[in-house]
């Protein structure tokens, strides 16, 4: 394999946790994403990794009315760090040596979210999985990702998903809905098709940090696609 790529930031969904679980996270699921992830590792790429908490959290915030928002928003940011440390012992069961590094300080459970550091360990051959968001409320995991993403000067952030990439409906529930090869930033904001929030798309158009939107749960498709397959959908 010739990376195309030699650093990426992958971002997850919690929900692509769950697999067909209601909620919660589903160990052959785990284990599948973690296996891939490691076949690019072994690549010599350079990944950072941020998982959203939706799989955890969503289930509590159907239960839990009254809740304000900012309440709310730091017990999604905890979720994020109960996946992220999953992922982390997913992956250091397959040999691969990870960090994470977390925006709300939590010393017992993980190193604060420091740049240098995140970038030296990608350097040294580790994964580094970035929990807690931005450590802000107010901002969604797509957000974290794409700032993150920047931050350690990633060539490319790649959002795995459900579906095959970005179309111009919900191909769950439409049939025909036509998918999309390229977009700019522009069209994604006009057309709000919901490839990331409104904050994480500005962020990329104005850094020109490219997105990739594909299929993380089709076995083999990330490796594919940074062996230079075209695959899923470009926003840049």
């Amino acid at each position: 394999m010739q990376p195309v790529y030699s650093r990426i930031l992958l971002k997850l969904s919690g929900e692509a946790l769950m697999g067909n679980q209601n909620f919660g996270i589903e160990p052959d699921t785990l284990k599948s994403f973690a296996s891939e992830i490691a076949e690019v590792h072994r690549n010599g790429i350079q990944i950072g990794i941020v998982i959203g908490g939706g799989n955890i959290f969503r289930g509590i915030q159907a239960a839990a009315h009254g809740i304000h928002k900012v309440s709310g928003d730091h017990m999604g940011m905890l979720a994020t760090v109960i996946n992220c440390i999953a992922f982390q012992n997913a992956l250091e069961s397959l040999g691969i040596p990870t960090r994470l590094q977390s925006a709300i300080e939590m010393r017992e459970i993980a190193e604060p979210f420091i740049r240098r550091r995140a970038i030296r360990h990608l350097e040294k051959g580790r994964i580094v999985l970035f929990g807690g968001g931005t450590g802000n409320p107010y901002f969604t995991t797509d957000t974290a990702a794409v700032l993150r993403a920047i931050e350690i000067e990633a060539q490319i952030i790649i959002k795995g998903t459900r579906v095959d990439g970005v179309y111009d409906s919900d191909p769950e529930k439409n049939e025909n809905a036509r998918l999309f090869d390229n977009l700019s930033y522009m069209q994604v904001l006009e057309k709000n098709l919901r490839v990331m929030d409104h904050t994480a798309i500005t962020l990329c158009q104005e850094n020109r940090l490219p997105i990739i939107v594909l299929n993380i749960a089709k076995k083999g498709n990330l490796i594919d696609f940074l062996s230079g397959k075209k695959i899923g959908t470009l926003v840049n």
